[in-house]
């Protein structure tokens, strides 16, 4: 099961872990939970446990039945790497990724502890993107965790922003995703802690994406910065773009 996804820098969704806890202070207002309270309030199955760290073992090996490329976000409603979820699971998830070399798939974590501790054990194929969020300063050892991490892409998520980052690492780093704080209790992100890594990102060729303001209302705020749109992607790998010429060919 895949679900079309309103994410600005991915096509869908695939979950199979469902549920977190709070980490650090960008955690706060999670949009996972308060999303998982709708829909265990609707009755959805898989949120039978609200937003209990649950297992969707049945959803592994989803990807593989899905014929057209996507960029595929994965755990949109979890982390992966959350210590409830079992290594062998998340060796899993990995191992459907590798064999499903038509799509992309971008892993997030802010447990980037675990994430460089379970590395060595991990394939890192072409088509998988890993990255981790920071929101302010206090958490940039994450950072330096992923930078430990043999993949071939590795992205930064620094979103919700919620405080100046100084020289944010950007070293062996391929994306950089910044982005303001959305829905209720919103706290603002100022506009010269985004035009700071952005324009580090530009100094060093990173490519830059700008997802929001963000706010209470955050398609009111836009997501130009400094008059621009700033949607920059890195490279997609080639087994993606074979895929897709495949089957831009089978449609015609």
């Amino acid at each position: 099961m895949a679900q079309l996804s309103q994410i600005e820098w991915t096509d869908t969704t695939w979950n199979p872990v469902t549920g977190c806890t709070k980490v650090s202070p960008g955690c706060k207002y999670c949009y996972a939970e308060r999303m998982a309270r709708r829909l265990h309030a609707m009755g959805q199955h898989r949120y039978r446990n609200r937003f209990q760290t649950t297992l969707q073992a049945d959803l592994l090996e989803a990807p593989l039945s899905w014929s057209t490329p996507r960029i595929v976000f994965v755990n949109s409603m979890s982390d992966l790497f959350h210590d409830d979820v079992p290594s062998h699971f998340i060796e899993s998830v990995f191992d459907t990724i590798k064999r499903a070399d038509q799509h992309v798939f971008q892993v997030l974590t802010k447990r980037s502890e675990r994430l460089r501790e379970m590395a060595r054990d991990l394939p890192w194929p072409e088509n998988l993107w890993m990255g981790v969020s920071v929101e302010n300063q206090d958490y940039v050892q994450r950072v330096r965790d992923l930078q430990q991490v043999p993949a071939a892409t590795r992205f930064l998520s620094v979103e919700p922003l919620l405080g100046p980052i100084r020289r944010l690492p950007l070293a062996g780093i391929q994306w950089v995703i910044v982005g303001g704080e959305s829905g209720p209790g919103a706290r603002a992100m100022e506009p010269d802690w985004a035009r700071v890594i952005r324009d580090r990102c530009v100094d060093r060729g990173v490519p830059f994406f700008f997802k929001q303001w963000g706010g209470v209302r955050k398609k009111s705020t836009g997501r130009t910065l400094d008059g621009r749109t700033w949607d920059e992607l890195p490279d997609l790998p080639r087994t993606y773009l074979d895929a897709q010429r495949i089957h831009a060919r089978k449609r015609r």
